[in-house]
């Protein structure tokens, strides 16, 4: 603040009236400052701010993945009715897996004096908003692990319930299962992952290459991921899918072949419809709705001037079979 009170050449105080909206500045002088703020990239600390002044603005930002898909829906959903309650408002908005895009969107949340941040990161470390912790934002993170940060987070276990849908397909005869998965680089990909390849080495099956499918970013890269496996002089004659709108593709695949009844399907996440197509897929499923109030009432704990170490909340999932996860193999 003093570079800017410098090169505008004014007070501190006038800078201080300027970035808080506080009367008593000429336009001549405020437009000085905020030249000055615009040449020298400066972002005003609001959070901090309002803690200073004990203020609160009855408002947080909920970051999620994809606010139109049916997990990230349903999260929203669920921390907007917690927060009803209490008469808190909800800005959300999607990081389509975005590191830059996430530091941007927590930049314009924080200039818009949130009380606290939700959010389901696309960046691997959270150290970035360690200064914003320390002065003053209330940070929740929610379906990834917390890294480099002091937070609250809320999870599933991906790796068990991962191992444990391709145990379920083991145990059907299964030896030649089928991954798709999102990006790599995102934590419950690579979690759900490394449970797929759990069960299969516990289970004594090797690891083909041919079957797996990663970096996948949508449906119909799915429906063509599964329509070149089932091409294969040995094909899958089941697939695990890591994500539900992955399922779906993979759902549309089989169906297109034929083989919806033929090749055994399992899908990590529920979606909406699910039971209802012939056969329904067998997933493991998530509390979402659990997963987002938890998140939500934590977030407004800390609000609220709860004290105390981070907590980690680690929800269970559940196997839900259907029929699609139950064919056996030829």
């Amino acid at each position: 603040m003093r570079d800017v009170a410098a090169l505008a050449q004014v007070s501190l105080k006038t800078v201080s009236r300027v970035v808080n909206n506080e009367p008593g500045v000429s336009p001549a002088l405020a437009g000085q400052v905020r030249t000055a703020l615009e040449q020298l990239d400066y972002r005003h600390n609001l959070a901090a701010s309002n803690l200073r002044r004990g203020q609160h603005t009855l408002s947080i930002g909920v970051l999620l993945q994809d606010v139109a898909n049916s997990f990230s829906a349903a999260i929203l959903r669920a921390v907007e009715d917690v927060s009803r309650i209490r008469g808190v408002v909800v800005f959300a908005a999607s990081l389509d897996e975005e590191e830059e895009r996430e530091r941007q969107l927590v930049s314009n949340l924080i200039s818009r004096q949130i009380d606290g941040l939700l959010l389901m990161p696309a960046t691997s470390d959270h150290s970035y908003l360690s200064h914003e912790v320390r002065t003053g934002l209330s940070v929740v993170v929610v379906d990834r692990q917390v890294i480099g940060l002091r937070a609250d987070c809320v999870r599933v276990d991906n790796r068990s319930g991962a191992r444990v849908a391709v145990e379920h397909l083991l145990s059907h005869g299964h030896r030649r299962i089928a991954f798709l998965s999102d990006l790599p680089s995102i934590e419950t990909a690579a979690s759900r992952q490394a449970g797929y390849l759990d069960a299969l080495r516990s289970g004594g099956v090797k690891v083909d290459p041919d079957y797996l499918a990663v970096g996948l970013r949508g449906a119909d890269v799915a429906t063509d991921a599964v329509r070149s496996m089932l091409g294969l002089e040995q094909p899958p004659t089941a697939v695990f899918s890591g994500r539900n709108e992955l399922t779906m593709g993979a759902a549309r695949a089989l169906r297109q072949a034929g083989l919806a009844r033929s090749v055994a399907l399992v899908g990590f996440d529920d979606f909406t419809l699910a039971d209802s197509l012939e056969p329904a897929v067998t997933v493991i499923q998530q509390d979402v709705d659990a997963e987002g109030r938890l998140a939500g009432q934590m977030l407004l704990e800390r609000i609220a001037g709860r004290e105390g170490p981070p907590r980690e909340i680690v929800l269970p999932t559940t196997l839900v079979p259907r029929g699609s996860g139950e064919i056996p193999p030829p």
